[in-house]
């Protein structure tokens, strides 16, 4: 099982439970922010605690995963395709900035909670939400940050190690930073204007009573014992939650694991101020999309997890998640990459049907097709992504059609419901429709193309011929697929059993430019099988000129 990741990491997380609260829930975290989509590099902060907290569950152990929503963190930019005009809410709460033009919900920060909370849904991931807004606005931590303000030297001293940038007035700065001559780890919204271009100018240990500016030229003095307009600064406010939630694993980006980073200092911070302990944090590799940059939210449209669960089915992507270690990066297609993708899948799956998968690769897949809560939906029938892909793309979706061609597929047991190639035929009907570039659409010709025809030279001519003679002698996907490689062995006085040669794959692959001449008018195209079987019989004798 030195694969198995996943068990590895829940051997340690069980290890430190039992020496740090034994009998206790084992809490496992993750945090995000809903500034913006929630992307497919940020589900890897969700599926690696959700994997082990799952397998902790399995074991029998009482374990929670919780996540975070930072929907009490400001808003710093208007991405891209939102109107500027958005930009006034800039340092407000992201519960109070409006939701994009459009949207059903109540605020930004809910808008793009309710498309990832429906993906972890699909995915089987349950959770326990908090809404970081709620928990500072209710008081929840007012112990905390009064605990905070008053260590505030403290604090100081720990980040003061780690300081590489003079101090700034920067209203978009974290807080982390000192911006003036005192130090104060809370920082306000301010309540005439609600956004947090404020500057704590005076604090009373004893009786809480904080004075602040906001660059709108508002000012007050409130106490903090009753104040919640505001939160702690990141670097003080993530071990603060640590403590507070007993978390004994959260992993984190590789942009939180560097030296001076937030965990890191946060390490110091928990214990020193909050009297807790680090948790367990391994430091996580990006995942990438095929033909993209790196993934950020602000840069305007990501994938998101909704986007995958659209082109593959939820097992697919935990999968995805679950056979790499959270140190190695990946990538995920959205291009014909995913023809390799469901290949690999496939492969598996008749791997673990006939036991010889290894153990590492058994306990990915089936910590990918069930939770220990859930069994996760499959689709019945497993046929190859690219087939139903080539499929539905020279159909367009017509399902009649789609149903007479998948009834060809295997002859011995064949498919007559679309139900029982679904949902993955779904998928790979959005993803034809979505993500397939325009010239690699399948468009087969409307008549022969009588040029063409026309120019056969007798060694083609006969190829034609032959092709002609056995085409209906097995109408099935491996039928047709047998016959298009087999005529040219024919042609060359071989039996259609002969293994390939360097000479044969050069015979083959010219009959085939020559059939995709003839039927898409091009000299590529999907599987020439699957097009044939697509096409039909009659039609395919009409174009060849049969």
């Amino acid at each position: 099982m030195e694969a198995d990741w996943v068990s590895r990491f829940a051997d340690e997380v069980v290890a430190a439970a039992d020496r740090r609260a034994p009998g206790e829930p084992i809490v496992c975290a993750s945090g995000l922010s809903p500034s913006g989509p929630i992307h497919l590099g940020n589900l890897r902060e969700v599926m690696t605690p959700h994997l082990v907290a799952d397998e902790i569950a399995r074991r029998g152990r009482d374990c929670e995963h919780i996540i975070s929503w930072d929907d009490y963190d400001r808003f710093r930019r208007v991405p891209a395709g939102i109107d500027p005009s958005w930009a006034e809410h800039i340092g407000k709460p992201l519960t109070s900035v409006p939701a994009p033009p459009g949207s059903e919900y109540p605020n930004w920060a809910e808008h793009f909670k309710a498309a990832m909370m429906t993906a972890l849904d699909q995915l089987g991931v349950r959770y326990r939400g908090i809404s970081q807004t709620e928990m500072y606005t209710s008081g929840a931590y007012r112990d905390q940050v009064l605990l905070a303000m008053s260590k505030r030297a403290e604090i100081d001293a720990i980040l003061a190690r780690y300081r590489t940038k003079k101090p700034v007035e920067d209203p978009d700065a974290s807080g982390d930073e000192r911006t003036g001559a005192a130090y104060y780890p809370f920082k306000p919204y301010c309540t005439s204007c609600g956004r947090d271009l404020t500057t704590i100018t005076r604090y009373d240990d004893e009786t809480t009573e904080m004075t602040y500016t906001c660059e709108c030229g508002h000012s007050e003095t409130v106490l903090l014992s009753e104040f919640t307009s505001g939160k702690l600064v990141w670097k003080v406010d993530w071990p603060m939650r640590w403590a507070y939630e007993g978390v004994l694993f959260e992993p984190s980006g590789v942009d939180h694991s560097s030296p001076g980073s937030s965990y890191e200092v946060g390490g110091q911070i928990v214990g020193q101020v909050f009297g807790g302990t680090q948790p367990i944090g391994p430091m996580y590799a990006f995942v990438g999309i095929t033909g993209m940059a790196k993934m950020s939210s602000s840069a305007g449209a990501v994938p998101t997890p909704g986007d995958a669960l659209r082109i593959m089915e939820p097992a697919v992507l935990r999968w995805l998640y679950a056979r790499r270690r959270p140190n190695q990066s990946f990538k995920i297609a959205f291009d014909q990459e995913i023809y390799r993708l469901y290949d690999e899948w496939d492969a598996l799956t008749n791997r673990i049907g006939q036991g010889t998968a290894s153990p590492g690769d058994a306990a990915a897949y089936d910590r990918s097709v069930r939770t220990a809560a859930v069994e996760l939906p499959e689709t019945p029938r497993r046929i190859a992504y690219r087939t139903l892909a080539s499929i539905v793309d020279i159909t367009t979706g017509d399902e009649q059609q789609t149903l007479r061609i998948l009834g060809g597929v295997d002859t011995q047991d064949p498919i007559t419901d679309l139900e029982q190639v679904r949902p993955r035929i779904d998928c790979a009907q959005h993803w034809v429709d979505t993500y397939m570039p325009a010239e690699q659409h399948t468009r087969v010709l409307a008549e022969p193309d009588t040029d063409r025809l026309s120019r056969l030279d007798e060694t083609e001519q006969q190829m034609i011929k032959t092709l002609l003679a056995r085409l209906t002698d097995e109408w099935s996907l491996d039928g047709l697929t047998t016959l298009v490689y087999g005529v040219p062995k024919l042609m060359a006085g071989l039996p259609m059993d002969t293994p390939p040669t360097p000479e044969l794959k050069v015979a083959q692959r010219a009959f085939f430019v020559l059939l995709y001449q003839l039927l898409v008018g091009s000299e590529t195209g999907p599987r020439l099988p699957t097009l044939l079987l697509a096409v039909g019989a009659d039609r395919v004798r009409t174009l060849v000129g049969g």
